[in-house]
């Protein structure tokens, strides 16, 4: 599936991710993500998506936000929208697939193997136009949940699918090893 000659990138949908993990029991531990992925391939670059609330005095994305930026992760974001909806329900949507497929785009280039670690549907088109450009596209997300969590299409338009579960072993970290907060976000180490 990797060569290990390859360039590869890692385009990584946050809050698909998340949820993915958390509903197959285990967070991502992202130092152990780069180093897995750099021990099957050249790790040219790891982008990480999310959208933030920017009125929140606190986001408790905040310090791993920090954390990844620090540690060899190209991070995006972009300030989530707050609605009300026809019922009278406060909404946040944050969508991040515009940016990740632009610089998955730009990428093809310079990569051979491009990583999407996302299930959602929307990015099988760009799946099918980074294959057109002759570069290999592993999507990372899961059929181990009920319903699966990786659309039957995308999966399909891969040139391989990677079943989060079945790296539980090399990049997750189970919830009750999570760092306790410390004052200094920057400074923790999110991953022991």
């Amino acid at each position: 599936m990797f060569d290990p000659r390859e360039k590869i990138a890692l385009f990584i949908d946050g809050a698909n991710l998340y949820a993915a993990s958390k509903s197959l029991g285990f967070d991502i531990d992202y130092r152990k993500l780069l180093k897995a992925f750099n021990n099957k391939a050249y790790l040219l670059r790891a982008y990480y998506y999310t959208a933030l609330i920017e009125d929140q005095e606190y986001s408790s994305i905040r310090p791993l936000i920090d954390w990844l930026d620090y540690n060899g992760y190209k991070v995006v974001t972009k300030p989530a929208k707050e609605f009300t909806d026809s019922m009278g329900r406060r909404k946040i949507k944050g969508n991040m697939d515009i940016e990740l497929a632009i610089d998955a785009m730009e990428q093809a280039s310079t990569v051979d193997h491009l990583v999407i670690f996302s299930g959602d549907g929307d990015f099988t088109t760009l799946v099918e136009a980074l294959q057109r450009k002759g570069r290999k596209v592993s999507v990372v997300s899961t059929m181990s949940t009920q319903p699966p969590m990786i659309a039957d299409d995308l999966r399909r338009q891969a040139d391989h699918f990677i079943d989060l579960a079945s790296l539980r072993s090399e990049v997750g970290r189970e919830p009750s090893e999570r760092p306790q907060r410390v004052a200094d976000p920057v400074s923790a180490d999110f991953d022991d």
